[in-house]
């Protein structure tokens, strides 16, 4: 399996500390008002009231509202590998596919917007004013999916000192397919989750991944 490519860049990296800082006030407020209105309700304007700076800055950066919400994607994205790097860099505290799972949980329930925009956009029928959502959900899943594993997968060899080989790369993505599928279930009502739900997936990752990721 070849990796995936990395979303499209933004309109305009931010090079000077003032501009950066804006943009990490906008993703923020983004992800706050996706916990308070879910997506659909999402809008640039709003986000640029909440954040404080003038829908110029929001459009600087962004073309639309689903531009906005894959960047706040990327961004999730980054700060879990940053939060599982950290745990695999530390003291040894059970499975290393406990802790894969556990960072992902403890952002599912405590950062904004996580529900909705956890490493991916939601896929609507369109965004009013703002140019189609996207394609169906099974592509836009499979892209997501195949990128997480592609991060996963490069942690997990670093930790153990081995190639992220072929094999690897292909226990990792089928591990993500399934988690992602199961805890779309146990979360079905929101946080904090089905718990009996969230323990079967963590005994099949366990079983799953036992060939190639030992204790």
């Amino acid at each position: 399996m070849d990796p995936v490519p990395e979303p499209p860049p933004l309109r305009r990296t931010p090079v000077q500390r003032r501009s950066a800082e804006r943009l990490t006030r906008i993703l923020d407020a983004c992800a706050q008002l996706l916990e308070e209105a879910g997506y659909e309700e999402l809008s640039t304007r709003d986000v640029a009231v909440r954040a404080g700076v003038p829908i110029g800055s929001v459009y600087r950066f962004f073309s639309n509202k689903r531009a906005m919400a894959a960047a706040l994607a990327h961004r999730n994205l980054d700060r879990y590998a940053e939060r599982v790097a950290a745990r695999l860099a530390g003291p040894p505290r059970g499975p290393v596919v406990d802790v894969v799972l556990d960072e992902y949980l403890a952002m599912k329930r405590t950062v904004p917007g996580f529900g909705l925009v956890d490493f991916g956009v939601p896929v609507s029928a369109a965004d009013p004013g703002e140019g189609s959502a996207g394609g169906p959900d099974g592509a836009a899943d499979h892209l997501v999916n195949h990128l997480v594993a592609d991060r996963i997968c490069g942690l997990l060899a670093a930790h153990l000192g081995r190639t992220a080989d072929a094999t690897l790369r292909r226990k990792v993505l089928v591990a993500v397919e399934a988690t992602d599928a199961l805890l779309q279930l146990a979360f079905r009502a929101g946080p904090p989750g089905d718990q009996e739900l969230i323990d079967e997936t963590r005994a099949l990752l366990r079983a799953y991944l036992a060939p190639v990721l030992p204790d």
